[in-house]
């Protein structure tokens, strides 16, 4: 046994296996699972669905802290919930994927968000292994392990096209969907508050010419040899 349960930050951009990678590494080595995107994407289905002008961020910070999200932590059946309203579906519609990024660049919403992913890791009793774009840097920057997942646009794209197309109704086409990934990277890796950005001490894997299995094989690895370096109680 470690002396703590084990917190597992991993970054990077849309599209590199991140959610898959990290479900799959949670799932078999029992711990929780946190995709703190679909947190960003819930709080700006909340701000479309009540009429919240996106693109105007005082608007936006007025009312950051009204929604309750709920984020359920199992890896083989993460939840998502706003008000106590399912969002697991709504929040996957190129409506919000259009305007996540300019409701996340919201300093107050990164507040009230990363506070909540704070609470959810503390409180893990076996670990959890925690998925986004600042985990490394901000939100979790004592994390045990950090990961930084790469890919180039290309593989990106078409991972993330056949998601899309298996969760999303009238998804965007290959062209359309890496146009969509550079755009939002370029957004996300330039605000000012909390970027997209690999921490000093994380290890990066570029996942383009690897499959699935080899990267989270990758991952659970590093994870095992942070548990071993633990100290003992």
């Amino acid at each position: 046994m470690s002396a703590h349960p084990v917190i597992v930050a991993i970054d990077g951009p849309s599209g590199t296996g991140k959610s898959s990678t990290s479900k799959a590494v949670a799932a078999r080595l029992g711990m929780g699972y946190l995709d703190t995107g679909a947190q960003y994407r819930a709080i700006t289905w909340w701000m479309l669905s009540n009429g919240v002008d996106v693109n105007d961020p005082a608007a936006v910070a007025a009312v950051a802290g009204k929604p309750e999200i709920v984020s359920g932590t199992d890896p083989l059946a993460p939840t998502i919930t706003v008000d106590g309203t399912d969002v697991a579906g709504p929040i996957r519609t190129a409506e919000v994927t259009g305007a996540v990024s300019a409701v996340s660049a919201v300093p107050a919403v990164r507040t009230r968000i990363t506070e909540l992913q704070r609470g959810i890791a503390a409180g893990a009793p076996a670990g959890i292994v925690v998925e986004g774009r600042d985990i490394g840097t901000t939100v979790l920057p004592g994390a045990d392990v950090k990961i930084f997942l790469t890919a180039d646009p290309e593989a990106r794209a078409a991972r993330r096209s056949g998601e899309l197309r298996g969760t999303a109704p009238g998804a965007p086409d290959l062209a359309a969907t890496r146009e969509a990934l550079i755009k939002r990277d370029a957004a996300d890796s330039g605000r000012t508050t909390s970027p997209l950005a690999k921490a000093d001490d994380a290890t990066e894997l570029d996942t383009t010419e690897l499959t699935l299995e080899q990267v989270i094989s990758w991952v659970i690895g590093v994870v095992e040899d942070a548990g071993r370096k633990q100290p003992r109680p």
